[in-house]
C-alpha cells in the first residue's frame, strides 16, 4: 500500500481552523515520512499486495463502493512463521450484490441523462469487504490512495484522490471504521445501511453522511409502538455490534421513560459459538415475557431464526427494527411460522422505474473479476463451468447465458427495494453537488479543480426531488428526515409471508402525532387477532395504587387500595389523592363522594321519639295545669302558693317546647334560639322552684312565735325575685349574642365520612355563664329544699322540690361527660335528652303528687290535712 495520494493534495491549501486538529497531525506525520523516504529515491513507497476492485469502470468524474459480497470468512490459526495471507472470503451476500447493482444502474441512469453533469461520465470502483472491518478500512485506503507505484523522478505525491466520493458501507460497524479513516481527509461516505446513531457524532465523523435515518428515531419509535399496545413486560436480543448495542440502548432509555422493564437484554453475534446462542434460547424459555424486541441485522437474525426453528418456539410476539422486518429471505427460513404476527420497522416502500429489471439482468455484472463472476454465476444458477475444478457430475455446465427469469432465487426477491432507493438517492446527492460545482447548465466548467472538502460541502447542502417525487436533503448531522412504515407479518394460504403496511411514523410532527397506525386488522402470534398481553404484573384498576414489589423492576408491583378518604381515578396510578374536605371517597375509591349532611332530623326514629317524648310532656304539663285550675280553690293548690305553681308550669311547657329547636338543619337564627330558649327558659323554671322553696322556710319561719318574716317575702317580693332572677339570664344571653352568637358550623373532624351540621358556641364564656347561672341556681334550691326537708309539714313540698333537684343535678352532671363523648347528632341527642329528663323530673315530682291526690284522694285535701299538727297561716 502506498502512503495516501489524496493527503498531499492538501498540502498546497492553506490550513485553516477548520482543518481537524487530528487531521492536521496526521498529515504533517504522512508528510514527515514522505520527506524521509524521498531521501531513498522513492516518494510513495508500497507495502503489501495492492487490492482490485471487484467492479470498475473508467469515467471523468470516479465514485467508490463498498460491500460486503461475502458475509463471513474462513477462520485460520496463524503460525508467524510467515506473512499472513489475506482473509478468504466465504458465503456470498446476494443482497450486496443487489446495492452494487443498484448503484450501477444508478449511474448509468446518470451518465445517459441530458439534464444532470451533460458531458460528464461517472465511473466506479467496488471492493468486497465480506463483512471484515480490517477489509472495510484496507478497501476505503485503496480508493483514496490508489495502487499505482510512483518513483521519484515523478515527483511527490500531489495527485487528487481517486475517488470523490464512496457509497457504503452495509454495516454501522464496518462504517465506523471506514468513517474515522477517511474523515480528517473529508472524502465523502455516504451510507444506504448504516442507521447507528454514534454515526450523527460530526466531530468524529466529519465526512459521513447516509440516507438512510438514524436509530436515534427508529429506537423511540419502537419503544413507542411497545408502549401503544400496552407491552411493558418485554425481552430483548440485539447484534452484538455498534448497530444493536447502541440501538438497543437507546431503545432502553427511551422505554423507561414510558415505564417499559425489560424482562432480559442479550446480545449476540452471528459467528458467536453454539453454546452461547443456546444460553440466550434458554434465557427466552425461562421468561414471563411474551413479546421480544429484536435489534438485529439480518446476517445474525438468519442465525437466530435457525436455531429457534430447532426448538420450535412459537407463541412469542416479535417486535423487529428496520434490519430484518422486511426481508423476505428470513420470512422463507420460518419454516415454523415462529416469526408470524411480527411487527416493526421499515423504511418507506419505494419503486424505481426500471430498477428491477436491471437488478435481475445480472449481466451488468459481467464486469466482476472473473473468480467472484465464476463464484456469483455458479452459485446462482446451480451449475459449474468447465474450468472450475470442483466440478461435480451431478451439477449442470454452465453457459454464461442463463436467465432469472422465472427463477425463484433470492437474487430476484425485490422486498428490499427502499434500500436499493436509499443507494439510488445517495449517487444523485454526489451527481447533484457535482453538477452545482461545475456550474452545469447546457455544458459544465471541467477547469473547476476539485477537492473533496468542497464536494462534502456540496453534498451536504443538495435538495432536491428524484424523479420519483422522493425529497433528498441532509441535516445539520448529515441525516435524511425520519420516516418509517409500521409492518405487520401476514401470513397468506399458500403460507408465504405478506409484509402489510398497518401505520406510519414521522418524527418531524408533534410526539402525540409520531406514531399513526391505520384502521386495520392487525395479526399476532400464532395468527391470533387479539393483541398479546405482556404485562409482569396486572392492570390495578381504578380505586387502586401501585406498590413495586422488593427486588424487581418497577414494572412488578402489587394493586393495593386507597385509604378512606382517597381515590385513584385512572388505571395504573401511582398513588392515590385525598378527596377535599367536603367530599369522601366511595367504596370503590375512585369517586369523590360529597358527604352526607347529618343532623338530628324529625324523620328519623331518634328525633321521631324525642319529638314525640317533648310533646307528650308539653301535654301532659298543659294537662297539670288544667286540673290545678280546677281545683285552684282546694287547699292542696292554694297551700302551694298557686301563682308561682302556674309560672312555673309555663316554664315547664317552654322547657319541653325549647327541645324541638335541637332539631332540624341548624341555621343561624336557630343556633341563636336553641341555646338562649334554653337558658332563659330554665332559669325561669329555676327563679319559680327557688321561689317556692324559699316560701316553705318562710312560711315555717313565720309559725314560730315573733316572727314576722313572711311580710318580706310575699306575693310582690316572689314575683320580683322570678323576675330579677330571670333578667339576669336575659342579660347573659343578650350579651353572648352580641359578642360571639353561635352560628351554624359544618364539623368535618368528628366523622370522616360524613359532614355533622351543629351550631358552633360562638363564644365558650357565654355558653358556659348560661349553664353556670342555671347549675347556680339549681344547686341554690337544691340546698335550700334539703333543709326544708324535715319540717313538720303533713305534706312538705321541700321534700319533693330536694328529690327533684337531685334529679335535675343528677341529669346535668352525667350530660356532660355524655355531651362530650357522643359524635355527630348523637350529642344533640344528649342534650335534648337532659333538658326532657330534667323537665319531666321537675313535672312529676313537684306537681303529680298534688295531682294524685286532687284526683284520687280528695279526703286529703282539706285545710285540716293539710295543717297537720303544724299551725300555720293562710299561705
Amino acid at each position: 500500500m502506498i502512503a495516501p495520494r489524496g493527503l498531499f493534495l492538501y498540502n498546497s491549501m492553506p490550513c485553516t481552523n477548520k482543518w481537524p486538529e487530528q487531521g492536521r497531525a496526521l498529515l504533517q506525520l504522512l508528510f514527515l515520512v514522505a520527506s524521509f523516504s524521498q531521501a531513498f529515491g522513492t516518494v510513495c513507497s508500497q507495502r503489501g499486495d495492492p487490492d482490485k476492485p471487484q467492479l470498475s469502470k473508467e469515467g471523468d468524474i470516479m465514485l467508490g463502493g463498498i460491500f460486503s459480497f461475502h458475509s463471513s470468512w474462513k477462520d485460520r490459526e496463524e503460525t508467524y512463521t510467515h506473512k499472513p495471507l489475506p482473509l478468504e472470503c466465504i458465503s456470498l451476500n446476494f443482497r450486496e450484490f443487489q446495492f452494487a447493482q443498484a448503484l450501477l444502474f444508478t449511474i448509468e441512469e446518470i451518465n445517459n441523462s441530458t439534464e444532470l453533469l451533460p458531458g460528464i461520465s461517472l465511473g466506479y470502483k467496488m471492493y468486497d469487504t465480506c463483512g471484515s472491518i480490517v477489509k472495510s478500512v484496507k478497501a476505503v485506503l485503496a480508493l483514496i490512495n490508489g495502487n499505482e507505484v510512483v518513483s521519484a523522478s515523478e515527483g511527490p505525491c500531489t495527485k487528487p484522490a481517486q475517488v470523490q466520493a464512496i457509497i457504503g458501507e452495509t454495516s454501522s460497524s464496518l462504517c465506523l471504521a471506514a468513517a474515522t479513516v477517511i474523515g480528517p481527509f473529508h472524502v465523502p461516505l455516504i451510507s444506504h445501511f448504516a442507521t447507528c446513531a454514534c454515526l450523527s457524532d460530526k466531530s468524529k465523523y466529519p465526512s459521513f453522511l447516509r440516507t438512510i435515518p438514524s436509530d436515534y428515531y427508529q429506537s423511540r419509535a419502537l419503544a413507542q409502538l411497545v408502549k401503544h399496545f400496552g407491552w411493558t413486560w418485554v425481552g430483548a436480543i440485539r447484534s452484538n455490534n455498534d448497530y444493536g448495542n447502541n440501538g438497543m440502548a437507546t431503545f432502553t432509555e427511551t422505554a423507561q421513560q414510558l415505564g417499559i422493564c425489560l424482562e432480559y437484554s442479550v446480545a449476540f453475534f452471528r459467528t458467536d459459538p453454539p453454546n452461547k446462542i443456546q444460553k440466550i434460547i434458554e434465557i427466552i424459555k425461562r421468561s414471563t415475557s411474551k413479546v421480544i424486541v429484536a435489534f438485529l441485522h439480518f446476517p445474525d437474525m438468519d442465525v437466530l431464526i435457525y436455531k429457534l426453528s430447532e426448538h420450535n418456539m412459537t407463541g412469542y410476539q416479535w417486535v423487529g427494527s428496520e434490519g430484518w422486518i422486511i426481508d423476505s429471505q428470513i420470512s422463507e427460513m420460518d419454516k415454523y411460522h415462529i416469526l408470524d404476527g411480527a411487527i416493526g420497522l421499515s423504511i418507506p416502500k419505494a419503486h424505481v422505474r426500471g430498477m428491477r429489471e436491471f437488478i435481475l439482468d445480472v449481466k451488468s455484472l459481467n464486469t466482476l473479476d472473473d473468480k467472484m463472476f465464476a463464484e456469483f454465476w455458479e452459485t446462482l444458477f446451480n451449475c459449474k463451468f468447465k474450468s472450475s475444478k470442483t466440478t461435480e457430475h451431478s451439477q449442470r455446465e454452465c453457459t454464461g447465458l442463463e436467465d432469472l427469469s422465472g427463477l425463484q432465487h433470492r437474487n430476484t426477491d425485490m422486498s428490499l427495494m427502499p434500500i436499493f432507493n436509499n443507494v439510488y438517492k445517495g449517487v444523485y446527492a454526489v451527481a447533484h453537488a457535482l453538477h452545482r460545482i461545475f456550474d452545469c447548465n447546457e455544458t459544465c466548467d471541467t477547469n473547476v479543480q476539485l477537492h473533496p472538502f468542497m464536494i462534502l460541502q456540496h453534498i451536504r447542502n443538495v435538495h432536491f426531488m428524484t424523479k420519483e417525487v422522493d425529497e433528498v436533503y441532509f441535516n445539520e448531522d448529515g441525516d435524511p428526515p425520519a420516516k418509517y412504515e409500521i409492518i405487520n407479518w401476514q401470513p397468506t394460504e399458500n403460507g408465504v409471508v405478506d409484509f402489510v403496511t398497518v401505520g406510519l411514523y414521522d418524527a418531524s410532527l408533534s410526539e402525540d402525532k409520531q406514531l399513526n397506525l391505520q384502521n386495520k386488522t392487525l395479526t399476532w402470534a400464532q395468527s391470533s387477532t387479539q393483541v398479546p398481553v405482556s404485562v409482569c404484573s396486572g392492570t390495578c384498576s381504578p380505586g387502586t395504587r401501585k406498590v413495586l414489589q422488593k427486588g424487581k423492576p418497577v414494572c412488578c408491583y402489587d394493586c393495593i387500595k386507597c385509604a378512606e378518604g382517597e381515590i385513584s381515578n385512572v388505571t395504573d396510578s401511582v398513588s392515590c389523592v385525598q378527596c377535599p374536605p367536603e367530599f369522601w371517597s366511595n367504596n370503590r375509591r375512585n369517586v369523590c363522594v360529597k358527604k352526607e349532611a347529618e343532623f338530628l332530623s324529625y324523620e328519623e326514629m331518634m328525633g321521631a321519639l324525642l319529638t314525640a317524648a317533648s310533646l307528650c310532656g308539653t301535654c301532659l304539663t298543659a294537662v297539670v295545669a288544667f286540673i290545678f285550675f280546677t281545683y285552684r280553690k282546694t287547699p292542696i293548690v292554694r297551700a302551694n302558693n298557686s301563682e308561682l305553681s302556674f309560672l312555673l308550669l309555663f316554664s315547664l311547657t317552654l322547657c319541653f317546647l325549647c327541645s324541638l329547636t335541637f332539631m332540624g338543619r341548624p341555621s343561624e337564627w336557630s343556633c341563636m334560639l336553641r341555646h338562649t330558649a334554653f337558658g332563659i327558659t330554665f332559669v325561669l323554671c329555676m327563679s319559680c322552684v327557688l321561689g317556692k322553696t324559699v316560701v316553705v322556710l318562710m312560711a315555717f319561719r313565720a309559725s314560730l312565735p315573733g316572727s314576722n318574716v313572711m311580710k318580706w317575702f310575699g306575693p310582690t317580693q316572689q314575683r320580683l325575685s322570678v323576675l330579677v332572677f330571670t333578667l339576669i339570664q336575659v342579660v347573659i344571653c343578650v350579651l353572648w349574642l352580641t359578642i360571639s352568637p353561635p352560628f351554624p358550623f359544618k364539623n368535618l373532624k368528628v366523622v370522616k365520612d360524613r359532614i355533622i351540621l351543629e351550631c358552633a358556641l360562638g363564644s365558650a364564656v357565654g355558653f358556659w355563664a348560661v349553664l353556670g347561672y342555671i347549675g347556680f341556681l339549681s344547686l341554690l334550691c337544691f340546698v335550700l329544699a334539703f333543709l326544708a326537708r324535715k319540717l313538720p309539714d303533713n305534706f312538705n313540698e321541700a321534700k319533693f322540690i330536694t328529690f327533684s333537684m337531685l334529679i335535675f343535678c343528677a341529669v346535668w352532671l352525667t350530660f356532660i361527660p355524655a355531651y362530650v363523648s357522643s359524635p355527630g347528632k348523637f350529642s344533640v341527642a344528649v342534650e335534648i335528652f337532659a333538658i326532657l329528663a330534667s323537665s319531666f323530673g321537675l313535672l312529676l315530682c313537684i306537681f303529680i303528687p298534688k295531682c294524685y291526690i286532687m284526683l284520687l284522694r280528695p279526703e286529703k285535701n282539706t285545710k285540716k290535712n293539710i295543717m297537720g299538727k303544724v299551725p300555720t297561716k293562710n299561705f
